[in-house]
């Protein structure tokens, strides 16, 4: 069932330079300063969006010094992608059972 975190979630996930930087954090954890090296983009335009991953609770943070490293929380992910297994699942039975809605 589509929820409405799940919408948000799916929104924040929609760019496609928070995108990048979910796949980055997926593989290992980094600061604002490996991320902008990874993605070119610039230093505040990246910070911008870990803020809105942060507030989406889809990274964490881990203070170290001087520097913030930011690590992806797969949990969040993995209600994501249950939620749209379930919707895939549905989507076969309807297919498998050739349901459709008459026309008026």
């Amino acid at each position: 069932m589509m929820t409405s975190a799940n919408t948000d979630l799916m929104r924040v996930l929609a760019d496609p330079l928070r995108l990048q930087i979910v796949t980055l954090l997926a593989h290992e954890t980094l600061c604002a300063s490996h991320l902008v090296a990874e993605t070119g983009a610039r230093q505040t335009n990246v910070s911008n969006h870990l803020k809105v991953l942060r507030e989406a609770e889809v990274v964490e943070t881990e203070p170290c010094g001087r520097f913030t490293y930011y690590k992806l929380r797969p949990e969040v992910l993995d209600a994501l992608a249950a939620m749209l297994g379930e919707l895939a699942d549905t989507a076969r039975k309807t297919i498998d059972t050739n349901r459709k809605r008459a026309c008026p």
